[in-house]
């Protein structure tokens, strides 16, 4: 009877402790507020109602979101935002799904995620890039800090280099940028109260945009002055020799050769083809004038030839008229044939050269811009060493008398010319060397004939292909 009564109030201690724990476990399991001690992102959740909580934590979120925000680029530009138009959004996602483990799920779920709450939560900061971007765009910068500009490089009318530093501007340093955002944006909730009626003071990081040419660059190309002038007269030239002289010197005009580079007399005239043609003016064929396309061309080849004779230039290809030119002394001309003759030269100074060529009134003048030795000065001179005697040439004309003649064209002196050139230091003679022996060819005296059975036949000359001087073929 004892053990049986003992029992039973082993049995009913039992279910009233079940019963207790039981309740114990259903109301700590319903509670419908936070544990105690709760911190979200510095603000105090602990003890408090969770649906409260909810409601006050979209009005925080919402609250940081719009606390603004000032970039300042530079001293007189600033930039207004709210945190959320600079990219910046806020989340608690995590404490989000942390409530609802407390309210959802079975009674011994909602305990165990009572139990194991954690007691300190953290915001999500976000930042999307492409936002602010909008608002520091291309045009912002542009506006702002303007764009970079070149550095220049002029050269005036009286012959002087002058030079115009560059300009640099600014854009952001997104990188950089980032890093700053990230270390000034407030993570917690207290910073809404601390900052409510301030402003987020934030210095853009920027960087330094250059332009494509600096000062630093033009100069390293060495063009320090004029290094040399020669001028030829274009006399009495008809209007259309004159606009060739004009039209090959506008393509020559600015050529910039890089150093150790060859100057290509051809190309240039190429150019002036394509950009303005050649007109009708007297060529040199086989030795003599005729109408043609191009005439006066060579004037300028010649000139830039005597220019870069007088500043030490390598000259890699050059050959004379094969008649004298009234422009300048014999042995001092250059040619141009075209697919035939070609004038070069090879930039030997070692910096960079630039040519400027030009016709002002009735003159063609050629100027060098580089860098030379100030102390060095370069004089030419031409000797005939011989004068050939024209040949007679006689062709058959039975309209005259038996025996007569007739002279149809007079000829031509020729001459042999040597041309000396002399390096001159401080205006003293340190070497002296021949520069070219040119042969400028006699033209035949012409007479006709009629022979009338007196004696040998006249043997025809043996026809050539025509060599077009100081002109293009067309």
């Amino acid at each position: 009877m004892k053990t049986i009564h003992a029992a039973l109030i082993a049995v009913i201690g039992l279910l009233l402790a079940g019963s207790l724990i039981a309740g114990g476990l259903h109301l700590y399991g319903n509670q419908r507020t936070l544990p105690p001690k709760t911190l979200l992102a510095g603000w105090d959740v602990g003890g408090m109602k969770i649906a409260e909580v909810r409601t006050g934590l979209a009005a925080r979120l919402k609250a940081l979101e719009v606390l603004p925000l000032v970039l300042k680029a530079e001293p007189n530009t600033e930039l207004p935002v709210t945190l959320q138009q600079a990219g910046i959004t806020y989340e608690a996602e995590d404490f989000l799904h942390g409530l609802d483990t407390l309210s959802g799920g079975g009674l011994l779920d909602r305990v165990r995620a009572r139990w194991g709450f954690s007691r300190s939560w953290e915001l999500g900061v976000h930042l999307d890039l492409a936002v602010l971007q909008k608002s520091l765009s291309p045009a912002w910068e542009k506006e702002t800090f303007g764009v970079p500009v070149n550095a220049e490089r002029r050269i005036t009318a009286d012959d002087r280099v002058v030079y115009t530093p560059e300009k640099t501007s600014y854009e952001v340093d997104w990188h950089a940028l980032v890093l700053t955002l990230q270390a000034a944006v407030p993570v917690s909730f207290r910073s809404v109260d601390l900052l409510t009626g301030k402003q987020i003071l934030l210095e853009v990081p920027l960087s330094t945009q250059q332009p494509e040419i600096t000062l630093r660059a033009l100069k390293e190309q060495g063009i320090e002055r004029k290094i040399s002038q020669f001028s030829t007269s274009l006399g009495a030239s008809g209007p259309g020799r004159t606009f060739n002289v004009e039209a090959a010197a506008q393509a020559v005009n600015g050529t910039m050769l890089p150093p150790g580079a060859v100057f290509d007399y051809g190309k240039a005239i190429q150019k002036a083809q394509a950009d303005t043609g050649f007109r009708e003016a007297p060529v040199i064929v086989n030795g003599r004038l005729q109408p043609g396309t191009g005439g006066g061309i060579c004037q300028v080849s010649s000139t830039l030839y005597n220019a870069a004779l007088r500043s030490g230039l390598e000259i890699v290809e050059r050959r004379n008229h094969s008649l004298p030119v009234g422009y300048l002394p014999k042995g001092q001309d250059a040619t141009f044939s075209e697919g035939n003759i070609n004038f070069r030269f090879r930039n030997n100074t070692g910096k960079y050269l630039i040519i400027h060529a030009a016709v002002q009134g009735r003159a063609l003048t050629v100027k060098l811009f580089g860098t030379f030795p100030k102390n060095v000065t370069f004089l030419v001179q031409s000797r005939t060493i011989e004068v050939l005697t024209p040949a007679d040439k006689y062709v058959s004309d039975p309209s005259l008398p038996r025996g007569g003649t007739r002279i149809l064209q007079n000829g031509k002196t020729g001459y042999i010319v040597e041309t000396h050139i002399t390096r001159l230091v401080d205006g003293k003679a340190v070497e002296k060397k021949l520069l070219s022996r040119d042969t400028y060819y006699a033209q035949k005296r012409i007479i006709a004939i009629n022979r009338g059975g007196m004696g040998k036949s006249i043997q025809p000359d043996s026809r050539k292909q025509p060599l077009v001087e100081d002109g293009v073929r067309g």
